[in-house]
Formats: structure tokens, C-alpha cells, sequence
């Protein structure tokens, strides 16, 4: 199935080795996904060991259990790998992919490198900002998201998440290793409903992006989850219906299409933080101002190609739209650059998200594919003053294309659609009018722990305890940096 995805529409995996039992290894999955995948090039690595800093908590390893124990079986793995003939390339694992009980210099300070960098492709971490596991599974602390919803809405939530790695994204860069975020998301156990699923988490998820990648990750991956999941970033129809136009595509979806565009299709991107560069005297530029105002710029063979402005505020009156001002460097400025809006009514905005005029639609609505006509605003700029100014409605995340090139690069040409390879529900088939349904009440509570879940554990967690109900918020390295600088209120690349 892997393969026929990857045909398709060219996705590349990362696989994970079995490693509950390293006495026992199973490298089945490491012998068929490399004869199935590798030779159309979609094999990325393999994953030896998913937060291994939480096997001991989960009764997984002995509580002593340590980095240099890791490590040990890491060095089983190699050794295991390096003997089975059926296993052409030895060079791709993925480790350590700890989650924040260990620190990654702890486990690179065991000597993994030296002892088996010729075997490793890329050093990993995964890591949310909280978790919501007291409302699934009963331990930990309740969160409730109206009360944090706050902490994803500004520039310092994405800084703080990365923060902690720079050393070891540094140290990845020195040993000639990709430095990977393996997984991601608003909350671990399933995310915050009203939170994980609004425009503000598109909102963060798009800032952390930029951010990792201007200190230097190779790549993110954001978690995805069954029906009961609340951060998905897509989730196929219940499996009691297979209808057109029945996907949910999740607000974070929207952040990794921003980011594709943002990054293009070159491979030269460099990514540089400027948000440090605002000053006072820039429009909604003063220190308190620009944790809401974060600005990205994205350089192109040394050049500065496009400039990603944030708005985290929210009001509908427009007295809070920024009007963000840039300017070259040399006096450059284009005479007009094209935009493109990620914009909602407000960050607790759940369905009604745009990019460029279009969307994927509310819940059970989308084929996939971008409903509506693009919508793309061209500003003048002042050739005598070398200024831009581009009008930040609030909410919103703005991707400005400073040149002609940096715009076709980051559309494409045509768009490839594929035929339904199946069909079904043709004929005797119950219905309901949608907005009969949107307004009854649904299945009964107390069948909830009865009834299947696509989600992991879910039933049994409703079973065994507290379903902790929670309340709906209302509310690689850069390698150049072009030097960034302000005067006059106007921020220049």
C-alpha cells in the first residue's frame, strides 16, 4: 500500500523497527519496506526505538534503564541489521527520538556517534508542549484548553519548543546528520478539542515549522491519530460511510501547505527569524507588539525570495490589522509583490480557514482537494521610498512573493487528480438531512465505552475511569544569514 501511495503522489516514509524485545528482533518490516520502497527512492530510514526516555514509565524497560542501556541495544540493532543479507542499505537508522525525559546530548554523550555513526542516517527527538492524557487515560494533571489556549497564540510558544535543541542541532550538523522532529503536536494524547483543531493551532503549528527550520532541522512531522484525535491534520470518513466529499482535513493541514509554498521547490531555502529585527518605530513593531507579529524570510540561491508575516491577534473590528512595512536592502524594492492569506474570522475558527481564497471545507466535507477560486492580492510598493506595505488583517499569516520566480516556483503548473478506486453505498442507503444532524443530540453517553474507537486505547481508557471532559476554548542550519536590519520603521532583507 506504501508503495502505491508513493507512486502516486511521491510521499516518502520513515519506518519503525520493532524494538519492545531486542532478544527477539524482527527486521521483516526493514526487509520488505526496503524491496518495496528503496528502489523508487521513497525509503527515508528506519526508526530504532520511539521515545525510548518513557519505556521505563510504561513498565517497558527496567526503572534504571538509561541512555547507555539504549544505546547497548541500539548497538544489538546495528549488529543485527549488519548480518541480515536480505537488508541492502545499512546506513539510515533514525535514533534516539527521545520526548524530553532524557535530553539528546545525554544520549549522544554515551558515545552513539563514535560507536555507530557509520550505521545512523539521522539523530531525532519528538516533543509537544503539554499533553491531555489525564482526559484519556486518567494520569498526569487536567488541562483545560480555555486556560492555555493563550500559550499557542504567540511567537515565544514556538522559540520555547525549539529552544532546548539548538545544542543538539548544532551538534547533528557538526557529525554530517539530519536532525529530524519525528513527532509533534499541540498536546500528546490526542490534543485539546476547540484548541487542536482551530485556526490558532494552524497558526502555531506554521510558526514552530519556520521556526525549526531556521535552527536548523532537516524536517517535522506532525502526529496523526484515529477519529477520537483532535490535532489530525486529516481523518478519512467513519467506517460506516464512504461517501464523496466525506474527509475532515484539520486546521493543521493548512500549516503544511503554507509551509511547502513558503519553502518552494528549489532546495535552496535558507530560513531566517526577523522578528528580532522589529523595532518601535515599525508598525506594530515594539518589543511587546512582536511576539503577535512574527516575520520569517526565506532566501534563494543568497537572495530574499519571500517574507512570512504573522497577526496572532484577534479582531473582527480592524483596528487591529497591521500594516507591516518592508524594504530592500540597496533599494531594490520590487514594484509590487503578489500575497497569499491564511486567514479565518478567529483564532478559535474551526471550519472556516482559507488559504488564498480556498478551502477544504468543514467536517465530512472534503474530497482532498482545494474547493473555490485562489485568491491572490498584489500590492504596489514605492520604488522612491523602497517600500512595501502589506495589511496584516488579525488573525492571519501573510506569505509575501518579492519576485515573479518565487511565485510560479511555489504553484504549481497543473494539478494531478486520481479516479475512486472503489464504490460503495449505491444503493439502499439511509440518509440524513446534515442539518438535522449537525443539531441532534447523537448516540447515547453511556454507549460510548462500548463502541469501537479508530483512536488507540481510547475504549478502554472510557471504561476503566475519568473521561476528564473538557471544555471547547472559546476564544537546514542557516547557512547565510543576509544581514536584517530596521530604520524608519520599515524592516529590510
Amino acid at each position: 500500500m506504501l508503495g502505491n501511495i508513493s507512486s502516486l503522489v511521491d510521499v516518502k516514509w520513515f519506518l519503525g523497527l520493532p524494538f519492545n524485545d531486542t532478544s527477539n528482533l524482527r527486521l521483516q518490516i526493514a526487509e520488505i519496506g526496503e524491496a518495496v520502497l528503496d528502489p523508487g527512492g521513497y525509503l527515508l530510514g528506519l526508526q530504532v526505538g520511539n521515545e525510548p526516555d518513557l519505556y521505563a514509565a510504561h513498565g517497558l524497560r527496567p526503572s534504571t534503564y538509561a541512555p547507555s542501556d539504549y544505546v547497548d541495544e541500539l548497538g544489538t540493532m546495528v549488529k543485527a541489521i549488519a548480518d541480515d543479507p536480505s537488508i541492502k542499505i545499512k546506513n539510515n537508522l533514525v535514533v534516539p527520538s527521545v520526548s524530553g525525559t532524557w535530553t539528546p546530548q545525554q544520549v549522544f554523550d554515551t558515545g552513539l556517534i563514535a560507536s555507530y555513526g557509520k550505521a545512523v542516517g539521522y539523530l531525532a527527538i519528538e516533543h509537544y508542549p503539554t499533553d491531555n492524557c489525564y482526559a484519556h487515560y486518567g494520569f498526569g494533571h487536567p488541562v483545560y484548553p480555555q486556560d492555555v489556549f493563550s500559550n499557542y497564540l504567540n511567537h515565544t510558544s514556538a522559540q520555547a519548543l525549539v529552544q532546548p535543541y539548538l545544542n543538539a542541532s548544532a551538534y547533528a550538523a557538526s557529525v554530517g546528520k539530519p536532525f529530524v522532529m519525528m513527532e509533534t503536536n499541540t498536546a500528546s494524547c490526542g490534543g485539546f478539542p476547540g484548541l487542536s483543531d482551530s485556526f490558532g493551532a494552524a497558526m502555531w503549528a506554521t510558526d514552530i515549522a519556520l521556526q525549526m527550520g531556521a535552527a536548523g532541522f532537516w524536517g517535522a512531522m506532525l502526529h496523526v491519530g484515529g477519529q477520537g484525535v483532535y490535532y489530525n491534520p486529516f481523518t478519512p470518513p467513519p467506517t460506516n460511510q464512504s461517501s464523496y466529499h466525506q474527509w475532515t482535513i484539520g486546521s493543521v493541514f493548512y500549516s503544511s501547505l503554507f509551509v511547502a509554498e513558503a519553502l518552494g521547490s528549489s532546495g535552496t531555502a535558507r530560513l531566517v527569524d526577523l522578528t528580532n529585527s522589529l523595532t518601535s518605530s515599525t508598525p506594530g513593531g515594539s518589543l511587546a507588539a512582536a511576539m503577535y507579529t512574527p516575520v520569517y524570510a526565506v532566501y534563494e540561491n543568497d537572495a530574499p525570495a519571500r517574507l512570512i508575516v504573522f497577526n496572532f491577534v484577534t479582531d473582527a473590528s480592524g483596528a487591529s490589522t497591521v500594516q507591516f512595512q518592508f524594504g530592500m536592502s540597496g533599494g531594490n524594492v520590487p514594484p509590487s509583490v503578489q500575497v497569499k492569506y491564511l486567514l479565518a474570522p478567529s483564532v478559535s475558527e474551526k471550519h472556516n480557514i482559507t488559504w488564498a481564497g480556498q478551502t477544504f471545507g468543514s467536517t465530512f466535507e472534503s474530497d482532498g482537494r482545494l474547493q473555490g477560486t485562489p485568491s491572490i492580492t498584489t500590492i504596489s510598493c514605492s520604488i522612491s521610498s523602497n517600500s512595501c506595505t502589506v495589511p496584516l488583517p488579525a488573525p492571519c499569516i501573510a506569505l509575501i512573493f518579492l519576485t515573479s520566480s518565487a511565485f510560479s516556483e511555489s504553484n504549481p503548473s497543473t494539478t494531478v487528480t486520481f479516479a475512486t478506486t472503489a464504490a460503495t453505498k449505491t444503493h439502499n442507503t439511509a440518509t440524513i438531512d446534515p442539518s438535522v444532524l449537525a443539531t441532534s443530540n447523537g448516540m447515547s453517553g453511556n454507549m460510548r465505552d462500548q463502541l469501537a474507537s479508530t483512536s488507540y486505547d481510547t475504549d478502554a481508557a472510557m471504561a476503566a475511569g475519568p473521561t476528564g471532559t473538557v471544555l471547547v476554548a472559546l476564544t537546514g542550519v542557516v547557512s547565510l544569514v543576509i544581514g536584517a536590519w530596521m530604520g524608519a520603521g520599515a524592516i529590510w532583507v
